[in-house]
C-alpha cells in the first residue's frame, strides 16, 4: 500500500511539474490564480520599484538642469576652486609656496637687474624663515630655494645652511631636496664642507644603498680633498672605522696599508665589504666614482672566489655605466683580461649602440683599446664595435680620444700615441686570479701609482713587464693577451672588416684637414706607413700611393693659390708630419720630390718648410739621398739650407 501511494505521488509530480517547495499544494494556488477573487483580505500587488525609478528619474533631470545652468568655462573654474580648497587642506604652506612661485618666476630671469634679483631673495628668503626645512622638500619650494641660494649674499647663504643643517640627512634622501642640497655644498665654505662631510659619518654605506642618497655622498666626494675622501672610503672598510671616527682619520691611503697600520683583520674586512657592495650592485648603482674606488679596492684584497663574481655581475650592461671614471676604467679593463669568452660577449653586447660615445671618453676609449687587444671573436668585435666606429670615422679621426682605439689597430702599444698611465692601465691584472707570479705585486703597483696623476694608491693591480697583446706565451686562460695571434686578429679587425678601406677612403677626401690638425694627422701618418708591421701594404698598397700623390697635391699648390690659412709645408702640424713620412717612408719621399718639389727646393727653404726639405737629405734611405742630393747640396754649401747634423734619421716606433 506504501509502494502504491508512493508511485501516485511520484506521477502527479511528473504530471505536474516543479513543485514550489513552499506551497506543497501547486495545483491548488494554480486555481487560485486562475478564478477571480475578491480584493478583500487579498494582497495587492506591490509597486515600490516604479515609484522609486520615477524619484531618481525626476532627480536626475532636475541636477541635468543645473548642470546645463553652468557654462563650460564655469564649470572648470569650480573645478580650479575645489583642486585649490584640496591643496590647501593638504599642504600646509600652500599659500606661501604659492607666493614663492611668483617670486622665483621673476628673480630667475636673465635680463633682470642684478640689484632687483638680490631684493627679491631678500623677499623670498624673508618669507621662508623658520619654515626652510618644512618647504625645502617641495617641488616648487625647493627651486625657489637653489635660485636663492645661488644669487644671495654670503650671509643669507649662511643663515639658510645653518636652517638646513640638522636635516641634511633627511633631504639628502628626498628627491627634489637633493638638487638643493648640492648646491649648498657646491657653496659652502671650506669649513661647512668639512661639517657635511662630518655628519655623514656612520651613514655613508646607508645612503650609498640609496637611489637618491647615493647622489650627495658622490658630490661631497667629488668636493672633497684627499684627506676627507679617504674618510668617506674608511667607512666602507670595516665597522670598526665606521664606529670610531678617530680611527678613520688615517693618513694611509691604500686598503691593504690600512689593514696592516690598524691591525685589522683581513676575512672581516672583506665580509664587511662585500655587505656593502653587494646591495649596492644589486640595486644597480654603479654610476658613481667612490663607488668605483671601493671595488678596485675589493678586488686588490678579494679571494680568487668574491674576485671572480663581482667581475662576472659588472660583466654586462653595467660596465658601460661605471667606464667614465679612471677606476671604473680600470674595473672595465680587469672584466674583459679575466672575463671568459661568454663574459666578454656580454660586455661587447652591452657595449651596443653605445660605442661612439665610449670612444669619445678619456677613461672609457680604454676599455676599447683593451677589447681590440684581446677578444678572440673577432666577427662578434667587428659586427659590434667596428661597424660602429666606421658610422662616425671621420669625427673618430679628429678626435684626441675617438683615434685611440683606430691607432691601437694600426700600431699596437705605440708609446706616441699612449701615455705611460695608459699603458700601466692596458697591463693591470688581478694578482689573486693571474696565472704569473705575483711575488714583488707590491712594489710593481707602487711603481705604477708614482705615474698615476689620479690620487690614491693602487695596491690591487699587478704590472707585466710585456705589453698587452704583443706577445703570446701560450696560456689557456686569456690574461696578457688572447688566443689567437697578435697579428691575425689586427689583420681581421682592420683588413677583413672593412675599417682599413675606410679610414684609407677617409684620408684621401680629408687629406688637407687631417695633416693640419693635431690628432688627424697620426692616423694619417699610420695610414701613408702601411702601419705597423706593414700590414696594410699587401692588400691595400695600390690605394696608398693615391694617400701619397694626396698629399703631393697639396704640397705642390704654389702660395698664392690658397686663400685661406697656410700651405701644408708651412703649417706647424703637418710639415712636421711630412718631414715624418719622409724619413719614414721612402716611397712616399719618392713621389713628394717627383710630383711636388722637383725644382723647388729653394723655395721652401725657409721655415717650417725648411724641415721638410732637409729631410730628403737625412733620410736613411740611400735612392732618396742620391736623387735629391744634386738639386740641395748648392742650397747647403751657400747657407741658405741649414742641416741639423745632430738629428740622426728616426724610424717609427
Amino acid at each position: 500500500m506504501a509502494a502504491e501511494n508512493h508511485l501516485d505521488k511520484k506521477f502527479k509530480k511528473r504530471k505536474l511539474g516543479k513543485v514550489d517547495a513552499c506551497n506543497p499544494a501547486p495545483k491548488k494556488a494554480k486555481k487560485v490564480n486562475v478564478k477571480p477573487v475578491s480584493t478583500k483580505g487579498a494582497k495587492l500587488p506591490q509597486r515600490p520599484q516604479k515609484k522609486q525609478h520615477d524619484i531618481s528619474k525626476h532627480k536626475k533631470s532636475d541636477t541635468a538642469g543645473k548642470g546645463d545652468a553652468l557654462t563650460k568655462k564655469e564649470r572648470r573654474e569650480r573645478a580650479k576652486e575645489l583642486t585649490e580648497l584640496r591643496k590647501k587642506k593638504r599642504k600646509r604652506h600652500y599659500t606661501l609656496e604659492q607666493e614663492l612661485a611668483s617670486l622665483w618666476e621673476k628673480m630667475r630671469q636673465h635680463n633682470i637687474a642684478k640689484d632687483d634679483r638680490s631684493r627679491l631673495v631678500s623677499e623670498a628668503l624673508t618669507k621662508m624663515k623658520g619654515k626652510i626645512s618644512e618647504i625645502a622638500a617641495s617641488h616648487v619650494s625647493s627651486r625657489v630655494l637653489q635660485t636663492c641660494v645661488k644669487y644671495s649674499s654670503q650671509s643669507e647663504r649662511d643663515a639658510v645652511y645653518e636652517e638646513l643643517k640638522p636635516h641634511f640627512l633627511t633631504l639628502a634622501c628626498n628627491t627634489y631636496s637633493v638638487h638643493l642640497v648640492n648646491k649648498m655644498l657646491d657653496t659652502a665654505s671650506k669649513k661647512q664642507l668639512t661639517g657635511f662631510i662630518s655628519s655623514l659619518h656612520g651613514h655613508v654605506a646607508s645612503l650609498l644603498r640609496h637611489m637618491v642618497g647615493s647622489v650627495v655622498v658622490e658630490h661631497a666626494y667629488q668636493l672633497g680633498n684627499a684627506r676627507q675622501k679617504q674618510e668617506l672610503l674608511m667607512e666602507l672598510y670595516s665597522t670598526e672605522l665606521q664606529l670610531f671616527k678617530d680611527l678613520a682619520a688615517t693618513k694611509k691611503s691604500g686598503l691593504e696599508e690600512v689593514i696592516s697600520k690598524l691591525g685589522l683583520q683581513k676575512g672581516s674586512v672583506i665580509r664587511h665589504m662585500s655587505t656593502v657592495i653587494q646591495p649596492i650592485l644589486e640595486k644597480g648603482i654603479v654610476d658613481h666614482s667612490i663607488i668605483h674606488r671601493v671595488l678596485v679596492e675589493y678586488l686588490g684584497i678579494a679571494d680568487k672566489t668574491s674576485a671572480a663574481d663581482i667581475l662576472q655581475q659588472l660583466s654586462g650592461p653595467l660596465l658601460v655605466r661605471m667606464i667614465h671614471t679612471k677606476d671604473g676604467s680600470r674595473i672595465g679593463i680587469l672584466c674583459v683580461k679575466h672575463g671568459s669568452a661568454k663574459e666578454r660577449k656580454k660586455i661587447l653586447k652591452g657595449m651596443k649602440g653605445h660605442i661612439g660615445k665610449i670612444a669619445y671618453d678619456q677613461c672609457g676609449t680604454m676599455v676599447l683599446v683593451c677589447i681590440l687587444s684581446l677578444v678572440d671573436d673577432t666577427k662578434l668585435a667587428t659586427k659590434i664595435l667596428i661597424r660602429e666606429l666606421q658610422a662616425c670615422l671621420k669625427e673618430m679621426v679628429l678626435d684626441k680620444n675617438g683615434n685611440r682605439p683606430l691607432l691601437q689597430l694600426l700600431h699596437p702599444n705605440c708609446t706616441r700615441y699612449l701615455s705611460p698611465n695608459n699603458l700601466c692601465s692596458l697591463n693591470l691584472s688581478l694578482a689573486n686570479l693571474s696565472s704569473k707570479d705575483t711575488s714583488n705585486f707590491n712594489d710593481e703597483a707602487k711603481s705604477m701609482d708614482a705615474a698615476q696623476t689620479d690620487q690614491g694608491r693602487t695596491n690591487n693591480v699587478e704590472i707585466n713587464e710585456e705589453e698587452t697583446g704583443e706577445d703570446d706565451d701560450g696560456v689557456s686562460h686569456t690574461v696578457d693577451c688572447g688566443k689567437k695571434d697578435p697579428y691575425l686578429r689586427r689583420q681581421e679587425l682592420l683588413i677583413n672588416s672593412g675599417l682599413a678601406e675606410s679610414l684609407i677612403d677617409v684620408c684621401i677626401d680629408n687629406t688637407e684637414e687631417l695633416l693640419t690638425s693635431n690628432f688627424g694627422k697620426e692616423v694619417l701618418y699610420e695610414i701613408a706607413t702601411g702601419g705597423a708591421g706593414g700590414i696594410l701594404l699587401p692588400t691595400l698598397g695600390d690605394k696608398l700611393s693615391c694617400v701619397h700623390e694626396s698629399i703631393a697635391f697639396l704640397a705642390a699648390k704654389p702660395k698664392s693659390e690658397l686663400s685661406e690659412g697656410e700651405h701644408v709645408l708651412e703649417n706647424f702640424h703637418s710639415s712636421r708630419t711630412i718631414r715624418k713620412l719622409i724619413l719614414d717612408n721612402s716611397t712616399f719621399a719618392i713621389t713628394l720630390w717627383d710630383k711636388a718639389l722637383r725644382g723647388s727646393f729653394e723655395t721652401w727653404a725657409h721655415g717650417h718648410s725648411a724641415k721638410v726639405v732637409s729631410a730628403f737629405l737625412e733620410s736613411s734611405d740611400s735612392k732618396v739621398r742620391e736623387l735629391t742630393e744634386k738639386e740641395l747640396r748648392p742650397l747647403v754649401d751657400s747657407g741658405v739650407l741649414k742641416m741639423h747634423e745632430a738629428k740622426q734619421p728616426k724610424n717609427a716606433d
